[in-house]
């Protein structure tokens, strides 16, 4: 019976420090979120990130063409990227979970009008597909800052799809705008908010211009 008891009082001490382990290798104030939501935070960052890298190339291969107000819009898109890019990689660091950062892929820059209808393709496929299974995900384990960050990136892709089919309807001539991207959550408009963002609610003031 007493080897029975040791035995007993050893195996719960064991289970204690385990668990005190545990405790101090999470991030304070980390919150806690399942492999699907995580993993679906690195596609998310490692698309942002690839989509900040071919925006770039496609603003470059605009001004070659002689379309400068759309290397502009692919520029302000770049930049939105960038930070959904950040946005998603700082919530999968509070979390305390891996950060899986891949290579960036190849280019395949064609024409700008081809270029305009790659990024159309693109942001639809983030604005209908990937990010709304990416939130009921993340809401079913009510993970909350992974719903956050994914629905700051999703409402700015809708607006980059309607700004990129704008480009394409008036391919040569663009009307001039000015892009302000938001630097909390990638909103990108033409126009810089009276007083607060729409998406974040951050004040104006968070708003850059991207030329």
């Amino acid at each position: 019976m007493r080897d029975l008891l040791g035995w007993a009082r050893m195996k719960i001490k064991i289970l204690t420090l385990i668990a005190s382990a545990l405790l101090i290798a999470a991030p304070a104030g980390a919150a806690t979120f399942s492999q699907a939501t995580v993993d679906n935070l690195n596609a998310a960052y490692n698309g942002e990130n690839n989509a900040h890298h071919r925006y770039l190339a496609f603003a470059q291969k605009a001004d070659e063409e002689g379309y400068g107000q759309v290397a502009k819009l692919f520029r302000a898109a770049a930049r939105a990227e960038e930070i959904h890019r950040d946005n998603h990689k700082a919530v999968i660091l509070k979390a305390g979970g891996a950060l899986d950062d891949k290579a960036l892929d190849a280019v395949s820059v064609g024409t700008t009008a081809q270029n305009l209808q790659a990024a159309i393709k693109g942001e639809s496929y983030e604005r209908d597909t990937m990010y709304p299974g990416f939130i009921d995900t993340a809401k079913a384990e009510d993970a909350r800052e992974a719903v956050r960050t994914f629905n700051f990136a999703v409402s700015a892709e809708k607006e980059h799809a309607k700004l990129y089919q704008t480009a394409l309807d008036q391919l040569g001539r663009n009307d001039p705008a000015t892009y302000y991207v938001c630097t909390i959550c990638g909103n990108t408009v033409t126009a810089r908010p009276d007083e607060k963002c729409p998406v974040c609610r951050r004040t104006s003031d968070k708003f850059v211009v991207v030329d």
